[in-house]
């Protein structure tokens, strides 16, 4: 058995990733376009693409990949499958957190005791 990560076109323009164990992902794909499954997400925008897959030898490694790339964003998909590393480096930086982390709340709050004078 394989195991693969892809990612789909939808007919909605949507990016679809999912996983599949079997022999051939095309076989995933196949089924996704012919509805077999009336409650997954595909169903209502087919047909679907296949714009990537990946394999795995390992069913734990696809399993937290596939789930790492549901959590990126849609440029982030993109870039990824451009092979685009610049930008999927710059997508990747956090918008929230501070650049340098001694600057970070937590940081202040619990880094390097301060030295304070004493009268």
């Amino acid at each position: 058995m394989k195991f693969f990560v892809y990612i789909l076109r939808c007919s909605n323009g949507s990016y679809y990733v999912g996983s599949y164990r079997g022999q051939d992902v095309d076989t995933r794909v196949y089924q996704h376009n012919h509805g077999t499954d009336p409650k997954a997400y595909t169903y209502r925008y087919r047909p679907v693409e296949l714009l990537w897959s990946c394999q795995f030898d390992d069913p734990s490694d696809m399993v937290a990949f596939e789930m790492q790339l549901k959590g990126w964003s849609r440029a982030k998909k993109e870039a990824f499958m451009r092979s685009d590393w610049t930008e999927l480096k710059s997508l990747s930086k956090s918008r929230t957190a501070p650049a340098i982390h001694e600057k970070g709340r937590f940081y202040l709050l619990s880094g390097p005791a301060r030295h304070t004078r004493s009268s």
